[in-house]
């Protein structure tokens, strides 16, 4: 999954096309992510008494509702990009003290080659 929670998608497919959000959660099992403001659903919810005070009220609420993956694209700087994935050197440091050498994995902009 290249989109992870808190980056800023734009959707490229369906009704709210060309709207730009922030990534709520993301649903890996599914390939899903859920974007604020984006593929906005009404649920409508019964009174619940169970537990004296600390019932729900009923009523219509609006919330998010999850979309494809595929619908959305990353937003790096003033347009969209793809994301990539580069191998970086980076030192670590060991509990005795010692410092080694390892790789990790970063995100990078397709479109400039810069880390996300």
């Amino acid at each position: 999954m290249n989109i992870k929670k808190g980056d800023v998608v734009r959707v490229i497919a369906g009704k709210d096309k060309g709207v730009e959000g922030k990534v709520i959660a993301v649903q890996a099992e599914q390939d899903r992510v859920i974007v604020e403001g984006v593929n906005r659903i009404k649920r409508h919810t019964k009174v619940v008494n169970q537990g004296g005070r600390a019932g729900t009220t009923g009523g219509i609420v609006t919330q998010e509702a999850a979309i494809h993956v595929s619908n959305v694209m990353l937003v790096d700087g003033k347009g969209t990009t793809r994301v990539g994935f580069k191998r970086v050197e980076t030192k670590k440091r060991r509990s005795d003290g010692s410092e080694y050498t390892a790789q990790r994995s970063v995100r990078i902009s397709r479109k400039t080659g810069e880390e996300i």
